[in-house]
This record gives structure tokens, C-alpha cells and sequence, in this order.
């Protein structure tokens, strides 16, 4: 089934000059922070682009985990990726409850009493 603007499979491409190792760290307990290391196209370092580093968690609410991913913004070592991780998911998780909120907001405007 192929409907207006879908990707064939034939359209996906590699983008070959922006290529990454990643990597997972992990506590095995609260939260594994991925770095992704840019590589060329040979896997060898990119050292004219700086690392990504991600983190993943889950909170837990009264229906089961509820899994966060955040970018750590800043962190060019796993050093500052682990300092920064905290805040990064606070960060990520104020602006969910936010998203939630305008989605509940538009959802109640909807609704006509008649």
C-alpha cells in the first residue's frame, strides 16, 4: 500500500558524511547514556565533528514505566554526558508534562456540550 508522501524503500538512503559509532554506558540501575562518534565513511575518526551524547531512563508512574530519551546538550566527554544527564532529563521531562498538557488543553477544547 502506497500512499501520498511514504518513503519507498528504493528512496532510502545513507547519508555518507554524517556516519556515527555508537556506543551505550550504562549504571544498570537508573539510565544508559549513548555516545555517538562521528566516523568517515572508512570508520575512522571525524575529528572535525564533535561527539552526541543521548541518555535514556524510565520514570515510573502508576501505569508502568514510562521511558525518557534526551539529548545531553554540552557534553563532549562521558564525564560531562553523566554530570549532565540529570538535568538534561529533567529538562525533557517538564517539556513532556508540557506537550501532555497542550494536548489534553486541545482535546477539551473539542468538545461540544450541547
Amino acid at each position: 500500500m502506497n500512499t501520498a508522501g511514504s518513503t519507498k524503500i528504493a528512496d532510502i538512503k545513507i547519508d555518507p558524511n554524517n556516519l556515527y559509532k555508537e556506543e551505550a554506558f550504562t549504571d544498570l540501575t537508573f539510565a544508559t547514556i549513548r555516545r555517538l562518534t562521528p566516523v568517515k565513511i572508512d570508520s575512522s575518526p571525524d575529528e572535525s565533528r564533535e561527539p552526541i551524547f543521548t541518555g535514556m531512563t524510565q520514570l515510573m508512574s502508576p501505569n508502568g514505566p514510562i521511558p525518557v530519551q534526551c539529548l545531553i546538550e554540552g557534553a563532549k566527554t562521558l564525564s560531562e554526558a553523566v554530570d549532565k544527564l540529570p538535568a538534561a532529563i529533567e529538562k525533557t521531562v517538564h517539556a513532556m508534562i508540557a506537550e501532555a498538557r497542550e494536548m489534553e488543553r486541545q482535546e477539551a477544547s473539542k468538545i461540544i456540550v450541547p
